[in-house]
């Protein structure tokens, strides 16, 4: 049996090129599975199932390395368990030269072959710290020339702070809260509770 994997690490990313090459190999799409996660480890929900189905035989097919992970080591261990263990073959479409299922017709075939997968391991690895660091340098550059992160500030007028402690009195309904901030339930009793726990009404008298 024939699977593929594909991975992508963000939601602003897209698949299309992946599933593509996967289509043009043959695969059926109840053969592929598809993860939404960092590479840094295995314990992703999809690849975990496709690493249960996979059966001595088995083929998997995968775009590139990196698709596969991002961490050197796991990597290296990953695809021993997979050829040694379960006993199923490898293929990277971008990398033939890793194909386990053509196996090496010599002890220097299968010695290149190992070189090229720790060499391409090391890459995945390479690419994803020096990414991490030029994130790092740029929120470091942006917060020196005063940038902000992250959610601003919510500021309570002072039709807010009435309305939520009338509700907190028990003056008024929370339909009429609701009416008075125009905020969904889940909104109002966010920032309620957030102003309960400042203690803000207990020392309103």
């Amino acid at each position: 049996m024939t699977y593929a994997y594909a991975r992508i690490s963000s939601r602003d990313q897209n698949l299309d090129r992946q599933l593509s090459a996967f289509r043009s190999f043959g695969i059926p799409p109840k053969h592929i599975f598809c993860d939404k996660k960092s590479g840094k480890d295995f314990e992703r929900k999809n690849y975990l199932r496709l690493i249960r189905k996979l059966k001595c035989g088995d083929l998997l097919v995968i775009k590139s390395i990196d698709r596969l992970g991002r961490s050197y080591d796991l990597i290296i261990e990953e695809w021993s368990r997979i050829t040694n263990k379960i006993l199923a073959d490898i293929l990277l479409l971008d990398m033939p030269l890793l194909d386990t299922h053509a196996k090496p017709c010599s002890l220097v075939g299968k010695f290149i072959s190992d070189i090229v997968l720790q060499v391409l391991s090391f890459v995945a690895e390479n690419e994803r710290e020096n990414t991490r660091a030029r994130q790092a340098e740029g929120i470091a550059e942006a917060k020196r020339k005063g940038v902000r992160f992250g959610r601003p500030p919510f500021r309570y007028s002072q039709s807010f702070l009435e309305t939520a402690e009338n509700y907190y009195r028990k003056t008024i309904s929370l339909e009429d809260a609701l009416l008075r901030t125009d905020l969904t339930r889940s909104a109002f009793y966010y920032h309620y509770y957030k102003l309960c726990n400042s203690g803000i009404f207990a020392s309103v008298h």
